[in-house]
């Protein structure tokens, strides 16, 4: 039987179209949560911004629902708190030679060697300025395969000789993780924690940088983490630019 956190819930599937979807229809059901929900298969499983998330069995697909209790704007700061969560268990499933390379990408990527192991969603019900209705974490963990042929490169446990590792396992793993950071988060720091404990872990910080946005691509330095999460990229013109949303691919650095 899977070990949760105290007052966590879980709902398991063998197959489902979306465990965010799933969340959707508990929030609008009028469920309290926190709920851990998790699926052998997804059908309709996706990423950000609509992109169709690759989710063959024995990898790790879950969701968590919250009701964070906080506007919409102070609960994008668990994006934040999932990766930090992810990076944690992941983290104590391989052996020590493996975990140096083991970073966070920005906005919600973990990478291995500069190949993405696990990605995070998060979506939600509320108005803006409001008090937000619910909120969906959802987590995917590469446990024992990967998609090829992909934009962002990407890897999984198996690959990296972590073979065997069962969803339920790194769900245990992720569920205590995540609880310890989000009472970090509540706690008297709050958020400060959590960026300081996300930047020790980044990838690419002070390096080169590509930034893609719906409109627009430009270049720069990786330079931080604003107080509220945005990405710090330094132009070449030496303007710091913030982002709050956007896709960030790395670069070699000029010779």
């Amino acid at each position: 039987m899977t070990s949760l956190p105290p007052g966590v819930a879980l709902k398991a599937f063998a197959e489902i179209d979306s465990t965010n979807e799933e969340a959707r229809r508990l929030g609008e059901a009028g469920e309290a949560g926190p709920v851990w929900i998790t699926a052998e298969v997804q059908t309709a499983g996706r990423g950000r911004r609509g992109r169709a998330w690759a989710s063959p069995s024995g990898n790790f697909m879950g969701t968590l629902f919250l009701r964070p209790q906080c506007s919409p704007r102070k609960a994008a700061e668990l994006s934040f708190v999932a990766a930090v969560a992810v990076h944690d268990a992941v983290d104590g499933l391989l052996p020590p030679t493996l975990r140096p390379e083991l970073k966070l990408k920005w906005p919600n990527d973990l990478l291995h060697g500069g190949r993405k192991l696990a990605g995070i969603l998060l979506e939600s019900s509320g108005i803006a300025g409001a008090e937000l209705a619910w909120l969906a974490i959802g987590m995917g963990i590469n446990l024992a395969q990967h998609p090829d042929n992909v934009e962002f490169p990407a890897t999984s446990l198996a690959a990296l000789g972590v073979p065997g590792v069962a969803p339920a396992q790194a769900l245990e793993r992720l569920a205590a993780a995540f609880d310890a950071r989000l009472r970090q988060w509540r706690d008297v720091r709050g958020f400060a924690a959590i960026r300081e404990a996300w930047l020790a872990r980044a990838a690419g910080l002070g390096g080169p940088i590509t930034v893609r946005l719906a409109d627009e691509t430009f270049e720069g330095t990786f330079e931080g983490l604003a107080p509220d999460g945005a990405l710090e990229v330094r132009l070449p013109s030496g303007t710091l630019r913030q982002v709050s949303a956007g896709d960030v691919f790395f670069r070699a650095p000029s010779l």
